[in-house]
């Protein structure tokens, strides 16, 4: 009786064990999950005609107007400071120490591939994601979602699928901007220093020299995906919102949501690359 008693005890705790692993589990890989449940639905919405009705066309163009229209300018305020900081530096010491051959190469590995996708998703994420967040926060705490049900409207391809589109298009369509502002400002500057010689044509030309042909598909895709990402995280956090829940909640776990998406775009593209 002992023996099986003993037996029961460890076997109970065993289980209790394996559910508290199994919650925390749970609890940590639910949004991830939700996140490539959601990416792979608005995949498939965005290719379906039936789910571009009108009202789908006008939140996509609203929400593209604000993200890539409004976001312009601080796009290309920062890649200023970019070019400033890094391409002109780079400029400078590679030109002083004679390896001006390699000046292509680093802009293209620092520049190119990493800075710009992170601080573009940065950009998006805080003009475009907290705002869809704060807005479907809002719907699915007042109850505007069931509404919308009730209209026969779907929230997922309203809002949801036409967001993260629209961002994805705003990453790339920023990225680009970024990256041909940051690369005139450094050799503007460099060139009044007087530490590079030569053409913007001719230093155009060996930056896209430098580029592989694989980096004329990865750099675009990685741009799209964080912009997508930054969309898709922004509203799923919203609509997940409880009743309880308010602005001084939804936003900082949106917003770190955001940063980790962005990070793991960033980093799962470098890893294949």
């Amino acid at each position: 009786m002992k023996r099986h008693g003993l037996r029961s005890v460890l076997v109970f705790r065993l289980r209790a064990a394996l559910a508290a692993i199994g919650h925390w589990a749970r609890t940590q890989l639910r949004f991830p999950l939700a996140l490539l449940a959601a990416g792979w639905g608005v995949m498939l919405d965005g290719v379906r005609p039936s789910s571009w009705r009108r009202t789908a066309r006008a939140e996509f163009r609203r929400t593209l107007r604000q993200a890539a229209g409004g976001g312009l300018v601080s796009t290309l305020f920062t890649a200023a400071l970019a070019g400033l900081a890094m391409v002109s530096q780079a400029l400078y010491w590679l030109g002083l120490t004679g390896l001006d051959r390699l000046t292509g190469g680093l802009i293209v590995t620092i520049l190119l591939r990493e800075v710009t996708p992170v601080l573009v998703g940065l950009i998006l994420l805080g003009r475009s994601g907290m705002l869809s967040v704060t807005e479907l926060g809002a719907l699915a705490t007042g109850g505007q979602l069931r509404s919308l049900i009730g209209q026969g409207i779907d929230p997922f391809s309203l809002l949801v699928m036409t967001r993260s589109l629209a961002l994805a298009v705003s990453g790339f369509t920023l990225g680009i901007a970024f990256a041909m502002g940051a690369l005139f400002v450094g050799f503007l500057f460099s060139s009044l220093l007087g530490s590079i010689q030569g053409s913007l044509w001719r230093f155009i030309d060996e930056v896209l020299t430098a580029m592989t042909a694989a980096d004329y598909v990865a750099i675009p895709l990685k741009l799209l995906f964080v912009g997508f990402v930054v969309g898709l995280s922004s509203c799923l956090t919203g609509l997940e919102a409880a009743p309880e829940e308010d602005q001084s909640v939804l936003m900082p776990r949106g917003f770190a949501r955001g940063i980790l998406a962005v990070m793991t775009v960033n980093i799962a593209f470098t890893a294949i690359g």
